[in-house]
């Protein structure tokens, strides 16, 4: 079936992209590669800019997004925490040895609006990771902008971005020890949820 609007077609064209430089990191990683594919990367960087500027008025296709912003971004986490091992002459997340990266996959067809309102339990959103939130402004922006955007959608007041970000500053004084934390937004119960846990050292090693 063809696309029915622009956004449709948009977001066709990401999974594309996406699937594509998936396999591009998984040929370097694996060797076949001589360097890592930046250009198709930054193709797939501009493009995702392009459709988070847009105004996206359906429900079912914003959550659509949504879904692949957070896959990006895990994708982008994953092979970044792979790229620092290689460098540092450590092993190489065995995800990425095995013939692929393992992250949230994007849903079948797209959720029905009644699904996105209410929210089906443990519904990923976004993922960030965080070492020094102070010097990671635009990061720790673009986690509040998250969920602000979901807590809109399942009518749950505002939260002050001063607060929101002392809090994130919080959690990665408490858990990172100098290493990472990662946060994770996601509707559960039809509620926003967010999470922190610490990125450990071995999540880099073997797999």
């Amino acid at each position: 079936m063809a696309p029915k609007t622009e956004i449709d077609r948009e977001l066709m064209q990401l999974e594309s992209d996406m699937k594509r430089l998936e396999g591009e990191y998984t040929m370097y990683f694996a060797g076949r590669l001589p360097r890592p594919p930046w250009e198709s990367r930054s193709r797939v960087d501009a493009l995702v800019k392009r459709i988070d500027r847009l105004h996206i008025h359906n429900t079912a296709e914003r959550f659509r997004f949504s879904t692949l912003q957070t896959r990006y971004s895990t994708f982008c986490d994953l092979w970044e925490r792979a790229l620092r091992a290689k460098e540092e002459g450590r092993p190489i997340p065995g995800r990425l040895r095995a013939g692929g990266a393992s992250a949230p996959e994007a849903p079948a067809a797209p959720v029905t609006p009644a699904e996105a309102a209410r929210g089906r339990k443990d519904d990923l959103m976004h993922v960030a990771s965080f070492r020094n939130p102070a010097t990671e402004p635009d990061k720790v922006k673009e986690l509040y902008e998250r969920v602000a955007e979901a807590r809109r959608a399942t009518g749950e007041p505002a939260v002050p971005f001063e607060r929101f970000r002392d809090l994130v500053q919080h959690q990665v004084a408490k858990l990172g020890q100098g290493g990472e934390v990662a946060f994770k937004v996601a509707l559960k119960d039809g509620k926003v949820n967010l999470t922190s846990r610490a990125i450990k050292a071995r999540d880099d090693e073997g797999g």
